[in-house]
């Protein structure tokens, strides 16, 4: 199925479309199966889009733990020897080749290497790298691809951040979460395709912001929906006081009358979705609460998880959310973890953020993977660029800080047909990819591959050309699909 045809230009009703594919009773019987919306009063090109990838997808779902402010690869996945045997000598020219900097090490005389002040070891059957500081995900190794060699062009937060969300580092573009949406629909009638979750640790932290999870120029049904901490997770979801489920349900029929009638006039799809989402915040009232409420969860899973899964907001409760979100059908889950952001003093930050990550972040997969999800649900861990090799500001061997990096990084993913392992390599100092450069928009064409979409053929047209989430770029890294 061609996505390219499936626009809001199209504005045909089923009668048009049956008609035009010269569809039969028996073929309109078939298609029923096919699409089971295909009577449900949804709009065609909905319809269509839901459930309908490229080819066999790998994964289902998505669950992305992005760890804002970019955490230091070389103290956490990269263990470089020669950056303690360099310790505090200058950054040799032949290895940084006139690469730019940021305006905040630019006028620095010397740019002194820094050993991590952390102890690393191997790890399973792959022997993969890990920092003292992450034991709980060092424990899951097995189940982990982790990608050493991943690149970008954005050196500064926002860009990075809004190009690794969205493709591009400006914004009005849709997020990988929309795309998803837009591409495959919603798994369950009773919840959003896509949803968003945030939380903050101790360390210096970057904002995040609604453009992060906007649809841009896709129809707002896509943007994803954001979950806060308080009583109300959902804002304005639940009715004032003087408001029963009946009074909502005829006001919800009364209103769409008149959006209905709006639509005839003006044919304006934005107005359909305007009733679709009153619809699903109708069914939200039901599912929200549920799918929320942790004191149903087993003793068992709390240890797993951690104490701090009980306290919303926290990201040990966010990941248990993502999970029940997850696997009650929302197709894309992003979890928003601020606070990477090591400067200076990164062996003191990194460490708290490390204790608020850590063990979610492996329960997670381990839970999944004990309810039979984790092979149809990919995980994916990591922040918008890496950390540099030299010393930002004072250098000792307690402590330091680290500039910005985006030559390399590295991120995880788990499940979802991703192949267990380490992929790419950086020179010995942790500086350069010497081996398998994973661009971001590479990345964007293996995710929408493992989960059955062509990155080249699902697009949109706006503004007189077609856009895609990898833009004019991107090729699928087959090294990492299993």
């Amino acid at each position: 199925m061609n996505k390219q045809i499936l626009e809001h230009s199209l504005n045909l009703n089923r009668r048009k479309f049956l008609s035009k594919l010269s569809l039969g009773i028996g073929s309109v019987a078939l298609g029923s199966l096919l699409i089971p919306d295909l009577f449900s009063g949804k709009t065609d090109e909905e319809i269509l889009m839901a459930g309908l990838p490229h080819f066999a997808p790998k994964a289902k779902r998505i669950i992305y733990l992005f760890q804002n402010g970019a955490p230091s690869q070389l103290d956490l996945f990269d263990y470089k020897p020669k950056l303690q045997e360099m310790f505090g000598q200058d950054l040799p020219e032949s290895i940084r080749m006139g690469q730019r900097l940021t305006g905040m090490t630019a006028d620095q005389k010397k740019f002194p290497l820094a050993g991590t002040a952390f102890n690393f070891k191997q790890h399973g059957k792959y022997g993969t790298w890990f920092s003292e500081l992450l034991p709980h995900i060092a424990s899951i190794s097995d189940d982990l691809c982790v990608v050493k060699s991943i690149f970008t062009e954005a050196i500064n937060h926002d860009p990075a951040l809004t190009f690794f969300q969205t493709g591009a580092q400006v914004g009005n573009r849709p997020s990988m979460g929309s795309w998803l949406s837009y591409g495959l629909g919603s798994e369950n009638k009773n919840l959003p395709a896509f949803c968003v979750l945030l939380s903050k640790g101790k360390g210096n932290g970057q904002g995040v912001y609604s453009k992060l999870w906007t649809n841009g120029f896709l129809d707002s049904i896509h943007q994803g929906v954001q979950f806060s901490s308080g009583d109300n997770p959902v804002l304005y979801l639940n009715n004032p006081e003087s408001i029963n489920k009946d009074d909502r349900r005829k006001m919800l029929d009364k209103v769409n009358a008149l959006n209905e009638e709006s639509y005839k006039e003006f044919g304006d799809p934005e107005i359909n979705t305007k009733i679709q989402q009153y619809e699903m915040a109708f069914r939200m009232q039901t599912a929200v609460p549920e799918i929320t409420d942790m004191s149903k969860e087993p003793e068992s899973i709390v240890k797993l998880y951690g104490p701090e899964c009980l306290v919303p907001g926290t990201y040990a409760a966010n990941c248990l959310l993502a999970r029940k979100l997850s696997e009650n059908g929302v197709r894309f889950v992003q979890l928003y973890h601020q606070g990477w952001d090591g400067h200076n003093n990164l062996p003191g930050e990194i460490k708290g953020q490390c204790q608020d990550v850590d063990q979610a972040s492996a329960a997670l997969i381990t839970d999944l993977k004990q309810r039979g999800l984790l092979d149809e649900t990919l995980v994916i861990w990591g922040g918008e660029f890496g950390r540099t090799n030299y010393c930002q500001g004072p250098l000792s061997k307690e402590n330091y800080g680290r500039d910005h990096h985006p030559r390399c990084f590295t991120i995880w993913m788990a499940g979802g047909g991703v192949k267990p392992g380490m992929y790419g390599e950086t020179d010995e100092f942790g500086y350069n990819i010497i081996n398998n450069p994973v661009h971001v928009n590479d990345f964007h064409a293996t995710v929408l591959n493992l989960m059955g979409l062509n990155h080249e053929q699902l697009t949109f047209k706006h503004l007189g050309r077609r856009y895609r989430l990898t833009d004019v770029a991107g090729k699928v890294v087959n090294g990492i699909i299993a």
